[in-house]
């Protein structure tokens, strides 16, 4: 398989991803991509070849490898990469569909955009990211449990016992190289959780980051809001004067009375 192709073509994902999401597609291609192609493969090259029970009986080695292996690590492996790595199609095809639309937009509407820039994570295209995220972390999830029930907890054993017909009793069978495959098949297991792990970090980074947003944007209309209705309040308040007592006025006023009294008690001891 050419796996040069499919990081060419997922390479372009780490335009629209955040953080996380680049660690998680360089982990993918250099802790898994790059080691099942390199050591792996190789590895696994004579499990087969060099599968050997203690029997000369014809038929019974093919049908304990069968039962000892019921699946290929090796394309049980490439079938995980496959189905982790293509939800990270459904973003790009989301962005360029979103790309169309915009061009469209433009032509029918004299260059003005339907979208500022495609690739932002907003509305549809934020739920197909969080959605790609939960796709890859439940593949991952799901053939690890595979791998784990098939191989009873991540173990090569050195020698296996089979009974299984036409095998003429209990036969020993012994794979080649037990020690390294399980070092492998370890560091697989590990990378995946790896992997798992920083999809739950990208979740939840987006999640808290979109509450955030949006409690903010909540603040502000508020505020706005809240301006608007004081600003229209204001004009019915009534004049300071109706409130406060002016001291001067009072003063005036009491200074008038008296000089009235005065002028009238003048008056009454003239007559």
């Amino acid at each position: 398989m050419n796996w040069s192709g499919l990081e060419s073509l997922l390479s372009g994902v780490n335009k629209y991803s955040t953080a996380f999401g680049r660690i998680w597609l360089s982990m993918v291609f250099v802790f898994r991509v790059l080691v099942f192609v390199v050591a792996a493969q190789r590895v696994w090259g004579d499990e087969s070849k060099d599968f050997v029970c203690n029997t000369k009986q014809p038929g019974c080695t093919n049908v304990c490898y069968d039962f000892i292996f019921p699946i290929s690590h090796i394309r049980l492996w490439a079938l995980q990469l496959i189905f982790v790595t293509c939800p990270s199609l459904m973003v790009m095809a989301h962005v360029k569909f979103r790309e169309g639309k915009n061009q469209k937009y433009v032509e029918q509407h004299n260059g003005s955009h339907l979208y500022a820039n495609p690739g932002k994570k907003r509305g549809g295209l934020w739920w197909t990211y969080l959605l790609s995220l939960v796709f890859k972390a439940g593949f991952d999830a799901a053939f690890l449990y595979i791998l784990y029930r098939i191989y009873h907890g991540y173990d090569l054993p050195k020698l296996s016992k089979c009974s299984l017909d036409p095998c003429p009793n209990t036969v020993d069978c012994f794979i080649s190289r037990p020690t390294e495959k399980k070092i492998f098949m370890l560091f697989m297991v590990v990378s995946s959780a790896v992997c798992i792990l920083m999809c739950l970090l990208e979740m939840v980074y987006l999640i808290c980051k979109r509450i955030i947003k949006v409690a903010r944007v909540r603040h502000e209309n508020g505020r706005i809001l809240f301006a608007e209705q004081h600003h229209e309040l204001t004009p019915l308040s009534l004049p300071r004067s109706q409130f406060h007592r002016d001291p001067t006025r009072a003063d005036s006023k009491m200074s008038l009375i008296r000089r009235e009294k005065t002028q009238e008690g003048h008056k009454t001891t003239v007559l």
